[in-house]
């Protein structure tokens, strides 16, 4: 393993029940050996992760810093406008290198260890060590120090419609095999223009990263524990929408067309969510959106194995990242995007609409608190399993979000890659 060698192999650790994926045994949302191994495996093994926006980065020698699971990660333009990824740890000492979450270097040899002065380039040559011939004659690196056997490790990158990706492994398919014609084409269809930058946040949440994966692949939940969703026919199953998949079954999207709602005994009975008839925002506006995409969708979530999604919400776009932060925690970061393109109008719409987003907003609040409320309950029966038949057994795409077909095909390549 290259990254912390866990004490005893998969097999030792995991016993996986007979049910298969309509059973996930609880201990994987808390064992530090699996953990250790899923950032071997799943973070630094044959898989693509979302390392930012190329709008991010608009002229050469501009960064920014991220992770690819616990592994800090460097991204820079370079001179001839081409992207790069490299390991944000020195080869001397190991120490972070950039410091800063982002910036601009005016020299291509510009990346300098704060330790001991290590310079490197934008493709993570080692060009310079300080005291390098020593002081007056005495000291220094032996005569056969050879600087270009000390690089930084460089990822392997691709983009697509302006989203940067990184991968490890040599081994992984080419970004667009990867994520499979339905995928392409959702992406290709919810970023149309030119991005532009309209904010960005993070949260810190108390619970493994697998649970925040799973309530995005999660397609009933949204009118269950989101009341916003519900109270204002934002998001109903009683509405036209469905669940998408690849060929594969790694990556998924669920969509609803809000203004299909028929009504649904459920919902208007009040067995889902009580509500006043006088109930309402002072503001309707808040969710008033121009119909933008040709296909009626109003609200979308895409999620791509491990840890990207790329949603819309009424005309509310951006990007979410997982980072794992130990076996109990992890962060997401949200970025919130428009397009050069946009009237001043839609862009305020997308502003304002930012609110039902992000760790306090009106839609997505409970999703920062509801993977905590898990790992909380489930310390004291760590033999227990979850229970995933919500649609079927099997995996594949629906003509209803009311199945849990996503979750499973989640848990399908996990197994696959961690030969559980």
């Amino acid at each position: 393993m290259s990254q912390a060698v866990a004490a005893r192999p998969i097999a030792e650790i995991l016993h996986w029940p007979a049910e298969g994926i309509t059973r996930v045994p609880l201990q994987v949302f808390s064992d530090a050996e699996l953990y250790a191994w899923e950032q071997d495996l799943i973070f630094r093994g044959p898989t693509w992760h979302y390392l930012g926006l190329e709008a991010e980065l608009p002229t050469a020698g501009e960064f920014i810093t991220t992770s690819v699971g616990d592994t800090p990660i460097i991204v820079v333009r370079r001179a001839d406008n081409t992207i790069s990824a490299l390991v944000n740890r020195c080869v001397h000492k190991g120490s972070i290198i950039c410091y800063q979450s982002k910036g601009k270097r005016e020299r291509a040899h510009n990346f300098v260890c704060p330790y001991h002065n290590w310079i490197y380039d934008f493709d993570g040559n080692l060009t310079a060590v300080a005291f390098e011939k020593g002081i007056q004659q005495k000291g220094g690196m032996p005569p056969g120090f050879d600087k270009s056997q000390h690089k930084l490790i460089r990822l392997r990158v691709e983009t697509i419609r302006g989203l940067i990706f990184g991968t490890f492994s040599d081994e992984t398919l080419p970004l667009r095999d990867y994520l499979g014609p339905v995928m392409v084409e959702h992406i290709e269809r919810t970023i149309y223009g030119k991005i532009r930058l309209l904010g960005r946040y993070s949260q810190y949440m108390h619970n493994n990263w697998k649970l925040y994966i799973e309530n995005s692949r999660d397609n009933y939940h949204p009118s269950l524990l989101h009341a916003f969703f519900s109270t204002f026919k934002i998001n109903r199953l009683s509405a036209d929408g469905g669940t998408k998949q690849d060929d594969r079954c790694w990556h998924h999207i669920t969509f609803t067309k809000r203004f299909t709602d028929k009504g649904d005994a459920v919902y208007d009975s009040g067995m889902i969510r009580a509500q006043k008839e006088d109930y309402g925002l002072k503001d309707p506006s808040l969710i008033d959106q121009w119909m933008e995409y040709p296909d009626q969708i109003t609200s979308c979530i895409q999620s791509i194995f491990p840890g990207f999604v790329l949603h819309q919400i009424l005309n509310s776009l951006a990007t979410r990242q997982i980072v794992t932060r130990g076996p109990e925690a992890c962060e997401l970061v949200w970025t919130l995007f428009g397009f050069e393109e946009d009237s001043e109008e839609q862009t305020y719409v997308r502003n304002k609409q930012s609110n039902l987003v992000g760790p306090a907003g009106l839609v997505s609040m409970e999703d920062g608190m509801i993977g905590g409320f898990v790992q909380k309950a489930i310390k004291g029966d760590l033999d227990g399993v979850a229970v995933l038949e919500m649609g079927g057994t099997g995996v594949g795409s629906q003509p209803t979000r009311a199945t849990e077909t996503s979750v499973r095909g989640f848990w399908k390549h996990y197994r696959e890659l961690l030969n559980v």
